[in-house]
């Protein structure tokens, strides 16, 4: 393969008329020039310069082989923007994990933040609450901390929020005009089930259950709170949501805290190791702890 720095070297000669302007052009001294342009000259067993008088001039294959390496110097300046532009996370692409109900309330926002900083950077999201084994872990990952959690070697992880649970009942439930309700006092109720069987949530809220001496007893098993919240309204039972996955509740349900103990589950966000030194990456932690602590 041909040295590149030497091509370059023989395009500046070639352009400029002379070693001396070339070497000029490109910050080497003449003596160096000629020393590089000789080693070419063996490189590809052409004559790329001959004297003419008291200076030189480049053959016909040295124009030829000049000419025919400018394409390549074009190629070589745009990597070179490329790669400013991936150290400033301009291009290239960012995958971002998310669980349903911080996805639907956060994502928005720092989406839209995100794209108007970097409009070339392909936005990858991915649901993460059901995961594959083979499933890539994302760049950026909004995650329900579980039990006993360790984050991988090299993982960033930060604290977004510790988010409530709170009982969803219907209005004409006895325990809808008080304020809060300890949880041991839900024992003896019906529930509707609203998560995943090994979802990090569900764990999260048995284990508090577990802290009282109780199971929940589920008359209906369903998989998301927004399924589970309309039921509630049936009389069949109440459920348990964390608060950000409450938004707009039937006319005839309301929430009621819980207390003694409040089950919480812990929100983070992790950059994973080959993303710590991206500017997206850094950003949109950035983004994300703005929009969900008002900073």
């Amino acid at each position: 393969m041909l040295d590149v720095p030497r091509l370059r070297l023989l395009r500046a000669v070639v352009a400029t008329g002379s070693i001396r302007a070339g070497a000029d052009a490109l910050g080497y001294t003449p003596s160096a020039v000629s020393q590089q342009l000789t080693a070419l000259q063996r490189e590809t067993g052409l004559r790329l310069l001959e004297r003419v008088g008291r200076g030189i001039e480049p053959t016909a294959a040295g124009r030829t082989l000049a000419a025919e390496a400018e394409p390549l110097f074009e190629t070589l300046t745009r990597l070179d923007g490329l790669v400013g532009d991936l150290r400033a996370g301009r291009v290239g692409s960012l995958s971002i994990g998310y669980f349903a109900s911080a996805g639907a309330v956060w994502l928005p926002p720092v989406i839209a933040a995100l794209h108007a900083r970097y409009p070339e950077l392909r936005l990858e999201l991915r649901m993460t609450e059901v995961k594959a084994p083979d499933t890539p872990v994302p760049d950026v990952d909004i995650f329900v901390e579980r039990p006993g959690y360790t984050p991988p070697p090299g993982t960033e992880v930060s604290r977004l929020a510790d988010d409530p649970y709170l009982a969803v009942v219907r209005a004409d439930d006895p325990l809808a005009g008080r304020d809060e309700v300890p949880l041991v006092e839900l024992a003896g109720r019906r529930w509707i089930d609203n998560d995943l069987n090994d979802g990090a949530c569900r764990r999260v809220l048995l284990a508090a259950c577990a802290e009282v001496g109780f199971v929940p007893e589920f008359a209906v098993e369903t998989h998301d709170y927004h399924t589970a919240i309309p039921f509630v309204s049936t009389g069949i039972g109440i459920t348990v949501v964390p608060e950000l996955g409450i938004r707009e509740l039937p006319p005839d349900v309301t929430t009621v805290r819980i207390v003694a103990p409040t089950p919480v589950r812990r929100i983070s966000v992790a950059v994973g190791k080959s993303a710590t030194q991206h500017p997206a990456a850094r950003r949109a932690v950035e983004l994300l702890d703005g929009v969900v602590n008002g900073r």
